[in-house]
């Protein structure tokens, strides 16, 4: 396929936008042959700029383009042989024009939307499943199955999951209203963000149909993607509570899957996941090591590959020895991250072997993956590092809603998704709240 680059009106470069972007996951259980694009993103709810009316594109396979509601028809591909079938397309910011994305990555510009580049004359490890322009229109990303991102224009780079095993493919992506970071979806809900792009959350582990787009929106900043209802406690325990599980009533149920990196799997992981019930999930206590190989590529760009490949294979470790448990895996799990002796004084080390464990649980399909950590322990163990995954916090002694809204505040450097469950009391550290008992570790979902 050769690109088409016809004469491009230099876009207009107007745009002002201040919104906190949440994100939208469609469904569906049948397969889409056209693909709709808003024509113009509107500067106030149900106007476009100008006082025009919002209207839309639909562009076919075979790049043929419907255009609805008054906007214009700048060309399609239409009638013209393509090497592959388009797979999405995306609108200029004034409604002047628009560009179609083939799944090799080839480009077809129209009106006054320019071209910028296209990886139509490259050999991809996946196809290209769909775009997203930048802001002013002077550049666009392609997002492949793989999670692999190619940048052109002004378009800047802010990382992909190129070359990181997925389970699931990469259906579509959509960027922040700045262009400073974007966000990708795979078929199951499993939601990756990059640059300034919150994570809010992924669809639950289990769906009826398929996700096959995403679009950014305003939104309020509150997160609702928890398993838990907000207000609800529960428990978390392991080997050290085995026979001795907390007493009902509870809707948190947090179970340890095993005790150290490559270590023994929890004796009474089945019997703790029994009495967790529907609210369970699960955890790992990471510990310290290193490995020469492991089946995640992604590891070979790492900071200390050997220690990222440990953490994969650990976590990948815990996952089969859960399963073997027969124990239910399709749930969240968390990464048990605490001041233990064996971490590397070298915290960028420490940092990839969370970031291997990280991938190597993603990799078994898992959309919900976080980090409990206590926030004063966190930055000393892995240094600057913040993933954009949900966050367990071990924050005793504070009423735990409070912590649920300030702790990014009070202690910055966490991973940087949303506070989920906090930890408000132990045994070493009573904080009395909700009517639980304070013998065990108590939470709280936010």
């Amino acid at each position: 396929m050769h690109p088409v680059a016809p004469p491009a009106v230099p876009p207009s470069r107007r745009r002002s936008r201040s919104i906190l972007a949440a994100l939208l996951l469609v469904l569906a259980g049948l397969v889409v042959d056209t693909v709709a694009q808003t024509a113009a993103t509107p500067g106030r709810a149900g106007a476009a700029p100008g006082g025009r009316a919002p209207a839309y594109w639909l562009v076919a396979r075979d790049g043929g383009i419907f255009s609805f509601g008054g906007v214009g028809f700048y060309g399609s591909m239409g009638g013209v042989h393509l090497n592959q079938p388009v797979v999405g397309m995306a609108a200029t910011h004034d409604s002047g024009g628009y560009w179609e994305v083939a799944a090799d990555g080839g480009i077809f510009s129209f009106g006054d939307a320019g071209f910028y580049g296209s990886t139509g004359a490259l050999h991809l490890n996946q196809p290209v499943v769909g775009m997203a322009p930048t802001p002013d229109g002077g550049g666009y990303w392609l997002v492949a199955a793989d999670g692999g991102i190619f940048a052109f224009g002004d378009a800047g780079f802010h990382g992909s999951l190129g070359g990181v095993p997925q389970r699931w493919p990469v259906v579509s992506m959509t960027a922040t209203p700045d262009g400073a970071g974007y966000w990708f979806t795979n078929a199951n809900g499993g939601v990756t963000a990059f640059g300034d792009a919150t994570y809010w959350g992924s669809a639950p582990q289990v769906l009826d149909q398929p996700v096959v787009a995403m679009t950014q929106a305003a939104g309020n900043g509150t997160f609702t993607a928890s398993a838990f209802p907000s207000g609800t406690f529960g428990y978390d325990i392991s080997n050290w509570q085995c026979g001795n599980e907390p007493p009902a009533p509870h809707t948190l149920g947090i179970v340890e899957v095993e005790g150290a990196s490559f270590g023994t799997v929890n004796p009474c992981l089945a019997q703790e996941a029994a009495w967790a019930g529907g609210g369970l999930n699960l955890y790992v206590y990471l510990t310290y090591g290193g490995a020469p190989s492991s089946t995640d590529p992604a590891c070979a760009t790492s900071y200390a590959p050997t220690i990222c490949n440990f953490g994969y294979s650990a976590a990948q470790d815990a996952f089969a020895k859960a399963q073997a448990a027969g124990v239910n895996t399709s749930v969240a799990w968390w990464l048990d991250v605490e001041s233990d002796p064996s971490w590397s004084t070298d915290t960028q080390a420490n940092a990839a072997l969370v970031q291997g464990a990280l991938q190597g649980l993603q990799a078994e399909g898992l959309n919900s993956v976080g980090i409990y950590a206590s926030p004063g322990s966190w930055p000393g163990i892995v240094g600057n590092y913040q993933p954009a995954v949900p966050y367990w916090a071990a924050d005793w002694g504070i009423d735990p809603a409070v912590t649920c809204g300030n702790i990014h505040t009070r202690w910055p450097g966490l991973p940087t998704g949303p506070v989920q469950i906090v930890q408000y009391s132990s045994p070493s550290s009573v904080f009395p709240l909700g009517g639980m008992d304070t013998a065990f570790d108590n939470d709280y979902a936010c």
